[in-house]
């Protein structure tokens, strides 16, 4: 079995499709089709501003384990973790600005991106924690494990793109109405 395959898997988790359904409601009524959704799904930028985003946070947290073990620098690495941190919630209101938009085996695996990733931040939350109680040992096992986590949530995020194919082609339709066509297929799901 080859990781494409495992990746697969979760389009058939339907035990995911009633916390999604929820998920893709709340996010509808409190994000809707108007002027925020637009800016946080880039409409202005003609691209999906949600995998530009996600950067700041894992360049952060990469960044901050070099410090740990490269540089022995844990002032550094504990205020990397924390410019990570920072810069999660937007990075994540604009995943979630895209969620109400995927068919069923999409919202799936982007339960399943948002939850895996959901674990990681807890963990580099605790390790910067740890790092401020000087308890630097158990910063970078957290640190490094959140790596490891995060990097299976950005699988699940690839697949989303690139194997389902969600937001593809959203914004070569003219202005906004590549966010109204998709937000439609979405909806007919």
């Amino acid at each position: 079995m080859n990781i494409h395959s495992i990746l697969r898997s979760a389009e058939s988790a339907s035990a995911l499709d009633r916390p999604a359904d929820r998920a893709a409601d709340t996010v509808d009524r409190v994000v809707g089709g108007g002027t925020l959704a637009s800016a946080l799904r880039g409409s202005w930028l003609g691209h999906p501003v949600h995998p530009l985003l996600i950067f700041l946070p894992l360049g952060s947290w990469m960044t901050a384990v070099l410090f740990d073990l490269g540089f022995r620098d844990r002032t550094t690495a504990r205020r990397l973790l924390g410019i990570g941190l920072a810069a999660t919630p937007p990075t994540a209101w604009a995943g979630w600005a895209d969620f109400p938009l995927l068919n069923r085996e999409q919202r799936r695996v982007g339960l399943l991106h948002a939850i895996v990733n959901g674990a990681g931040i807890v963990l580099f939350a605790l390790a910067y924690r740890a790092h401020r109680k000087e308890r630097h040992r158990r910063a970078t096992v957290l640190t490094v494990v959140g790596l490891l986590v995060v990097s299976i949530g950005g699988a699940l995020g690839g697949h989303l793109s690139y194997a389902q194919g969600a937001g593809v082609h959203r914004f070569q339709a003219p202005h906004h109405a590549g966010d109204l066509v998709a937000y439609a297929r979405g909806h007919a799901a």
